[in-house]
């Protein structure tokens, strides 16, 4: 499950619930079980290239290569990460993640 996703081509294992609750200052238990179900909301609050820099910045890939692959300079990149670090923090994202809105969709669904 889950072998072909970006986060994949960096990380050997789909750890991103361990990233995503240190990130997002969140407890581990309180995140959406279901990792496909969690990547399928991760993807849809980052953009793609976004998705690609939260990736390669946990799997500890170098900031010369992060600059090589999305052709940023040195300040540009310290804007994406401001940008996609802050964006993690924010609220109307973090409660996304939340076992319990998982639960309030199942129910209207119902």
């Amino acid at each position: 499950m889950l072998e072909n996703t970006i986060w994949r081509q960096y990380h050997q294992e789909n750890n991103f619930r361990e990233k995503l609750a240190e990130f997002c200052k969140m407890d581990i238990l309180d995140i959406i079980e279901d990792d496909k179900l969690l990547y399928g909301v991760l993807k849809s609050k980052l953009t793609k290239k976004e998705l690609k820099l939260f990736a390669m910045d946990t799997a500890k890939i170098d900031d010369n290569a992060l600059k090589g692959e999305f052709s940023y300079d040195d300040e540009a990149l310290k804007k994406a990460k401001f940008k996609l670090y802050k964006k993690l923090k924010q609220d109307k994202t973090r409660l996304e993640f939340r076992q319990s809105s998982t639960n309030e969709i199942a129910s209207i669904e119902q």
